[in-house]
């Protein structure tokens, strides 16, 4: 698999690889333990959920740069913003639009059933402001994304509008706090008047609906800005914010821990405080892997991790592991038979990962560069 390293920072490499195969591995748990429940699970889930947002977080901090050198640019106008999104959505409608379809066909395939309202799923309205359905279930945070990166751009292309003779850099600066201010809210409302009743309550009402998350993306662009802004404080102070990133995400979880946290009683923690504040602590990470642009002898492997990430995201769960266990009962399963089960699926995940990105990810993202497009 060739892979143009001219433009590709190592250290993003390693969080984007990091991310995925701690999903993976979150996931196996569940292959091989679906009605177990121990620390050890517990703690590998756990870490599985960190995954997905250091995917947001990493996204928010990608996608506020690119928006930061079109100001740099001068392309604010809106015809470079349609070309901003013609650029994300080749990069991420297409697969998605390719799996989703062949769930539905694959779920059909297996239970003979349509699944309700699928016509949401189209718009990633599943879960806009309530729950997601159980059908395709890692949707949830690729809707978070999607609605992140239209709301943001379009919110600094109306305030530029209204507001032209104001700093570009202000404007973006107001948009995306603006947005955090408002989604922080949202959550402060839900906290109001809801009462969450258990872990997974919390998780599938606030953790995995749009208009209470996409606060993660931004504090990514807030992120992109102090990378850019102040340069060289980035660079010079990045192992004291990595290991403040340490203290914080370690101090999070440990209070939880300690004083049994849950979001059952500790709900206005769990509800307004702790995504942010995970958030943040990751994104004390990024001085110091943003700067790593050269690799050891894992180099190729990571990168090659990192490149396959989305598709590996897309397929790993509702193609590949649920395909598994409608076919394969673990229950009571000989140990050396759940290893060759844990094989398959790590196996059939990084092969149609591959093919999915050889044949039509990357021709797609190819066709974006196209003069068509320009």
């Amino acid at each position: 698999m060739y892979i143009n390293s001219k433009h590709r920072i190592f250290g993003l490499d390693i969080i984007r690889a990091l991310a995925i195969l701690l999903v993976l591995c979150s996931h196996s748990t569940l292959l091989l333990f679906p009605n177990q429940n121990n620390v050890y699970l517990t703690v590998t889930q756990f870490f599985g959920t960190v995954g997905v947002d250091l995917f947001f977080v990493l996204s928010g901090y990608l996608i506020g740069g690119i928006l930061l050198k079109q100001i740099n640019e001068g392309k604010v106008t809106v015809k470079d913003f349609l070309y901003f999104w013609v650029r994300r959505w080749f990069r991420t409608l297409p697969n998605y639009f390719l799996i989703l379809i062949l769930n539905i066909l694959l779920f059909y395939f297996l239970h003979e059933k349509i699944i309700e309202n699928i016509f949401y799923f189209f718009a990633f309205l599943q879960n806009f402001s309530s729950p997601h359905p159980g059908f395709f279930t890692e949707a949830w945070s690729l809707s978070i994304e999607e609605y992140a990166y239209i709301v943001g751009p379009l919110a600094l292309l109306i305030l530029m509008t209204f507001f032209k003779n104001c700093s570009k850099k202000t404007l973006y600066i107001v948009m995306s706090l603006v947005i955090i201010i408002i989604i922080t809210f949202l959550r402060i409302n839900y906290h109001t008047n809801h009462d969450i009743i258990s872990h997974h309550d919390w998780s599938k009402h606030i953790r995995k609906v749009v208009i209470y998350r996409i606060d993660s993306i931004y504090y990514g662009f807030l992120a992109a800005f102090l990378a850019q802004v102040f340069h060289s404080a980035w660079n010079n102070y990045k192992k004291w914010f990595l290991v403040l990133g340490i203290l914080l995400f370690i101090g999070l979880h440990s209070c939880v821990f300690l004083f049994n946290m849950q979001p059952e009683n500790s709900q206005l923690f769990f509800n307004v405080f702790y995504l942010p504040l995970l958030s943040i602590s990751l994104l004390l990470f990024f001085p110091f892997f943003s700067s790593w642009k050269t690799g050891g002898p894992f180099k190729n492997t990571i990168t090659k991790i990192s490149v396959l990430s989305y598709a590996l995201y897309l397929i790993n769960y509702s193609i590949v592991l649920l395909t598994i266990q409608n076919f394969i009962s673990v229950e009571g399963t000989p140990l050396v038979i759940k290893f060759l089960i844990l094989l398959l699926y790590w196996f059939l995940s990084f092969g149609l990962s591959y093919l999915l990105f050889k044949y039509f990810e990357r021709p797609m993202t190819n066709l974006r560069d196209s003069s068509f497009f320009k």
